[in-house]
């Protein structure tokens, strides 16, 4: 598969076996498409904390901040769709729980159709993968539309969360300190942290933290760019600076985070 590929993966795939790639708040550079079939546990999309479970249809856009958590037990697929598609797909990240029968067994229909085209490779299997994705991006969009699936407007704590959340994934490579975000969104950091921790949770702290770890992580396991310039990516001051913060929250240096990640 390519990065311009339309992709079917299990949530253990999705993960590539490590817990930390869906735990800690990140976004991605395609949209996803996830559909739980067993299991509970926590979502964290737009700003805000939510329960998960057994048929709940979860759109992620590129780019927009998640985390999620359905323990050892949980059962799902993602469907990966490269930025940048022709399908027509939602702008927002939305959270369905889907009770009708009928529309649970016709997206379970459609992710097998695709996961055999995936599977059989067979002639123009590229051609029928973005055909059943379309059909399913139809399915999404019917799903929004019924009354049921309209949200409650938020509260004004939870439009801070999210306007807070789509800040961080635009500068967290920045390295600026949480005053730069509050001053930002014209709040202080003390009322900042407090709506943020309503909504999700986490401290705009914790968030902001998870989301350098999970690149750095990322970073360290799939190049092999120096430490250093990691470091100077992500905005720290210095190299040590960065080992400091890794071996804080991992307990582990990154030299030996990049062996055991890779």
């Amino acid at each position: 598969m390519t990065a311009n590929t339309i992709e079917l993966l299990t949530l253990a795939q999705l993960s590539q076996g490590q817990d930390w790639r869906v735990h800690l708040c990140h976004d991605r550079p395609a949209n996803i498409l996830i559909w739980i079939t067993r299991g509970q546990g926590l979502l964290q999309l737009d700003g805000q904390r939510r329960g998960l479970g057994a048929h709940n249809a979860v759109f992620i856009p590129s780019g927009a901040l998640f985390a999620l958590d359905l323990g050892r037990q949980g059962i799902g697929q993602a469907v990966v769709i490269p930025e940048g598609s022709d399908l027509r797909l939602p702008q927002m990240p939305r959270h369905l729980r889907i009770r009708d029968v009928q529309a649970q067994t016709e997206l379970t229909g459609l992710i097998e159709a695709a996961q055999r085209e995936q599977q059989t490779k067979r002639p123009l299997f590229h051609d029928a993968l973005e055909a059943q994705a379309a059909l399913m991006s139809v399915w999404l969009r019917r799903q929004i539309l019924q009354d049921e699936h309209i949200p409650n407007r938020p509260n004004a704590g939870a439009r801070l969360s999210a306007r807070f959340c789509r800040l961080v994934s635009e500068r967290y490579r920045s390295g600026a300190p949480m005053s730069h975000y509050a001053e930002t969104l014209e709040v202080t950091p003390t009322h900042l942290s407090r709506a943020v921790k309503s909504a999700t949770g986490r401290t705009a702290a914790d968030i902001l933290t998870e989301r350098v770890l999970h690149e750095a992580r990322h970073l360290l396991g799939s190049t092999q760019h120096p430490a250093q310039d990691i470091a100077r990516h992500l905005g720290f001051g210095s190299a040590a600076y960065f080992t400091r913060f890794i071996q804080q929250h991992t307990g582990s240096t990154p030299s030996r985070l990049r062996a055991a990640t890779a």
